[in-house]
């Protein structure tokens, strides 16, 4: 890596007033479980000077970026390298057990899409490789050039939400057979030569859904997601708060289902009177998911597609 790439955190003015109330004054401690390049984590320990902050991220090279920038903060910072559905045992390692917020910022961070070695970015062209974590897993040649034809339709269809998802497994696996699959950019113009021309014109780059699709697959980021959430919200004490930024429809469901469904009394529609054990564990501080205005998305490409939700803790779990 040939340099540092920019990086400009997404909603960080709304992040901090989400976690003030939980963290203001006090001894508290914030898992920023996707710590990325540490712009946000820097934001909340410079706020709240009594604040712990545990920083989670499955790139080597992220942790060490962040944590070069992270040094002036000293002890407060704890940096574990796993993926964020190791959130629990993360704690566990540093003798916690409950903490005052968690972040997730979803989805590939600033640096991953910069550097072009990664093959995260599908406007340059780079090795097929979009593992988060570079030292370990299958990366995105391996899916193209050894997934059956179904396989490679369904991850296509439900995790890039692509309409020609089968017409393009069809095509991956004609022209793997001559040979295989192992840049972005042999990639890329399948996809322009293979998708019909109407979509062309329409939804943005043509290799977005496919490289995203891929991403997703060769991360199981979803599978993780679907387990870090609710590991994340156990964690909470009492006021304490979760905020997520998800950059996909996919992500944005799995979060809002697993926030709302906290949020609402488990009482039986027949009962008279609420018991409390009954009442909600989670109050939204969000109505819907929120989006970035016009002003940050010119400043910060990055935000034009984030929703951010977020919940507060307030009551322990029966």
């Amino acid at each position: 890596m040939t340099e540092r790439p920019r990086h400009v955190p997404v909603l960080l003015d709304r992040i901090l007033e989400l976690f003030a109330p939980a963290l203001a004054d006090r001894d508290a401690v914030v898992v920023d479980a996707t710590l990325g390049l540490g712009g946000h984590a820097d934001a909340l320990l410079s706020a709240h000077p009594r604040l712990t902050l545990v920083g989670l991220d499955r790139d080597p090279q992220a942790l060490a970026l962040a944590g070069e920038r992270l040094a002036r903060h000293g002890s407060r910072v704890h940096l574990v390298h796993t993926v964020y559905d190791g959130l629990p045992d993360a704690l566990a390692g540093l003798g916690l057990r409950r903490v005052q917020g968690v972040l997730f910022d979803l989805g590939v961070s600033s640096m991953q899409l910069d550097v072009a070695e990664r093959g995260f970015a599908y406007s340059r062209d780079a090795p097929l490789d979009m593992r988060m974590d570079p030292t370990t897993g299958q990366t995105a040649a391996d899916v193209l050039n050894t997934y059956s034809h179904g396989d490679l339709t369904r991850v296509l269809r439900d995790y890039g939400e692509e309409r020609f998802a089968a017409k393009i497994a069809k095509a991956v696996l004609a022209e793997r057979d001559k040979e295989p699959f192992t840049s972005s950019a042999r990639l890329v113009e399948l996809l322009y030569a293979v998708l019909p021309a109407a979509s062309l014109r329409t939804g943005g780059h043509p290799a977005k859904r496919t490289f995203q699709a891929l991403r997703v697959e060769v991360n199981a980021e979803l599978d993780v997601l679907r387990r870090a959430v609710p590991a994340a919200i156990a964690a909470l004490a009492v006021g304490g708060r979760i905020v997520v930024e998800s950059y996909q429809s996919l992500e944005d469901r799995i979060v809002k289902r697993a926030l709302t469904e906290l949020a609402r009394s488990s009482a039986p529609p027949d009962l008279p009177v609420e018991l409390p054990e009954h009442a909600p564990q989670l109050r939204l501080l969000t109505r819907g998911a929120e989006m970035a205005d016009e002003q940050e998305t010119e400043h910060n490409p990055r935000a034009q597609s984030v929703r951010l939700r977020a919940a507060e803790r307030v009551k322990e779990a029966p």
